[in-house]
């Protein structure tokens, strides 16, 4: 398997992206740039959540709605295992059984720790060939003015106004993602190229179809993923080739043009690097290069277009 950088970018409008549990669950932020923050964690539980609703084995998830430890979660899926088998000394071909049943450990790896009834117990890890670093907004953002809100419901009998609480959200963030592929992790994984594709269409649709009240009105926007030639080269991250935007003002999608020539011009540097850009683009985030504007495709131009493959997600 080759080596990717994957670019993700979605946006939030009036939403709270990621709650920081040790600041009342307001958005997670880094306050010297207003620069509004999502951990990797967050993504993934997006991506982890779609690919089981898709009907795909997930080893970070609950078993009948219910939370389990790591132990429990791998002595329920054994039981599918033709033979009985010792968890805290699985065999090679065990292992190998395991990890094809197991879509997210393939992607993300994952620490398994098994408790033992007496004695020590044991501990499988696995490094994830795909890895993403923390999001961050490429605009700066501030919180919506008013937080508080007022509940129906009182919480105690005597109170006939209902209990009042606060409810964080953003005006406008528009959020960027680093993420890579490791051809040479891959390979402990097992991981296969048809769950590459189902990565990138948990990419681009995990996001809106796992809504909930504070996180709907969040959208993607635009993702990439560059595979090279081999299992060695990595550009870095590619955020790092977008100017940010500057206005604090931004409410809304329309009021912005992302600017690409940076990002155009390392893709091009490396062009016989590259095996193809994989892409997903929403026309309303508006792009603009010295070559052209609007689409991705008009963005990267004729020289890149036998690279530029869309993704049917």
């Amino acid at each position: 398997m080759n080596n990717s950088d994957l670019l993700f970018l979605y946006d939030a409008k009036l939403t709270n992206p990621n709650g920081d549990a040790d600041d009342e669950n307001r958005p997670r932020m880094d306050y010297d740039t207003s620069r509004n923050l999502v951990s990797d964690v967050r993504l993934k539980r997006y991506l982890r959540d779609y690919l089981q609703d898709a009907g795909k084995e997930i080893f970070v998830a609950n078993i009948e709605n219910k939370t389990v430890n790591a132990t429990a979660r791998l002595e329920n899926l054994f039981k599918q295992y033709g033979s009985k088998v010792n968890i805290k000394k699985l065999a090679s071909e065990q292992i190998e059984w395991m990890l094809d049943q197991l879509l997210d450990v393939r992607l993300f790896g994952a620490t398994m720790p098994i408790k033992a009834e007496s004695g020590k117990g044991a501990s499988l890890t696995f490094t994830g060939p795909v890895q993403f670093n923390w999001g961050y907004s490429l605009n700066p953002v501030s919180l919506v003015d008013s937080s508080t809100i007022t509940s129906h419901f009182s919480s105690e009998s005597s109170n006939e106004r209902g209990t009042m609480g606060k409810d964080y959200r953003l005006y406008y963030s528009l959020i960027a993602f680093h993420g890579i592929i490791s051809g040479r992790r891959a390979k402990h994984t097992r991981l296969k190229e048809t769950d590459i594709d189902l990565l990138d269409q948990a990419v681009v649709r995990s996001i809106p179809t796992q809504a909930t009240r504070s996180k709907i009105g969040q959208y993607p926007r635009l993702y990439m993923r560059v595979e090279y030639k081999n299992d060695q080269l990595i550009l870095g991250d590619l955020r790092d080739l977008i100017p940010n935007l500057e206005n604090p003002k931004i409410r809304d999608i329309s009021q912005y043009e992302l600017h690409m020539e940076e990002l155009r011009q390392k893709l091009l540097g490396h062009k016989e690097q590259i095996h193809k850009i994989h892409y997903w683009h929403d026309s309303k985030l508006q792009l603009v290069s010295e070559v052209g504007q609007g689409t991705l495709e008009n963005v990267l131009g004729s020289e890149l277009t036998d690279r530029m493959h869309l993704l049917d997600v």
